[in-house]
């Protein structure tokens, strides 16, 4: 893989948002099958500085991921690819920096990316701030990563 570029993306979206089937969706297909992109670094936090509000938030490559609470984490679905928790204090610091955050290692996103959230309090925005990088990638490994993430949802 030839690195060709870097790319941020940030925005804020609500538990409720996500609740009805509406993740944040980070457009990055560009129609190419020999470009993806590798998540290196995912932050969240809420956007109630004045209230002590946890939040959970992940990536996944599916906009039709699981958004249950009793299994919003799952590292056996593979279109899951990086998982966030944070909490917001009082003073409006954070406990451990931004978030506690685990991002696969392995992770190749040739189409979009969604955000889900969960929070303590449904109507608080969260905040997310994704980084990554930009690959030049064989046509073969684009096309199986698209029929990987389509398998795993």
């Amino acid at each position: 893989m030839k690195k060709i570029g870097e790319y941020t993306a940030r925005g804020t979206v609500s538990e409720d948002e996500t609740e009805d089937g509406k993740p944040d969706r980070i457009t990055l297909f560009d129609g190419r099958f020999d470009t993806g992109y590798v998540v290196t670094d995912f932050k969240v936090w809420t956007s109630n500085v004045l209230a002590g509000t946890a939040a959970a938030a992940k990536l996944s490559t599916s906009g039709t991921s699981n958004t249950a609470r009793s299994s919003f984490f799952r590292a056996n679905r593979i279109d899951e690819i990086a998982w966030a928790v944070t909490e917001m204090t009082t003073d409006g610091g954070t406990s451990g920096g931004f978030a506690d955050v685990i991002i696969d290692p392995d992770n190749l996103v040739v189409e979009d990316l969604y955000v889900y959230v969960r929070c303590e309090t449904h109507e608080t925005p969260i905040n997310y701030l994704i980084t990554m990088e930009k690959y030049e990638i064989s046509d073969w490994k684009g096309a199986l990563t698209m029929a990987k993430d389509r398998a795993g949802a």
